[in-house]
């Protein structure tokens, strides 16, 4: 006969993990990766290393991953406030959330228009990386 209690115990924990993270510690994790993310791509959209297709769609998959992961809800709960996280997020929850939403869509319209040369990478990225920047002189400390 199968033990039980040890079983139900790591069920238990599996779905108990998430109820124990840290969102602050989640959220500037997220926000600690889309930087170095960025920074791969901030300087080939400036023309200060050069443009390779692969390296640019490997970076634009991982930061539309990145993107999906920043939920709002999640992330930026009553009582989270502090980090880098500026209190204007929490007196304007549905500018944040709009400006989240415009970052989501601006990677993912990047990442489908698939980027093979310097031009249109830049007339893709463009708009996400302006985004990305916008939200920051709002919502970060």
């Amino acid at each position: 006969m199968l033990n039980k209690p040890p079983v139900i115990a790591a069920v238990v924990a599996i779905f108990a993990a998430p109820a124990l993270a840290d969102p602050v510690e989640d959220r500037q994790a997220i926000m600690k990766e889309r930087g170095q993310i960025m920074r791969t791509l901030g300087p080939i959209a400036q023309g200060r290393q050069p443009f390779d297709a692969a390296t640019v769609m490997a970076a634009l998959e991982r930061l539309n991953a990145n993107a999906q992961a920043h939920d709002v809800a999640a992330l930026y709960p009553a009582g989270s406030e502090g980090g880098d996280a500026a209190a204007a997020i929490w007196s304007d929850m549905d500018g944040f959330r709009a400006a989240d939403e415009r970052f989501k869509q601006g990677v993912a319209a990047a990442l489908a228009a698939g980027p093979q040369d310097l031009d249109t990478f830049r007339a893709t990225f463009g708009p996400a990386a302006q985004n990305c920047g916008a939200c920051h002189e709002s919502y970060r400390d």
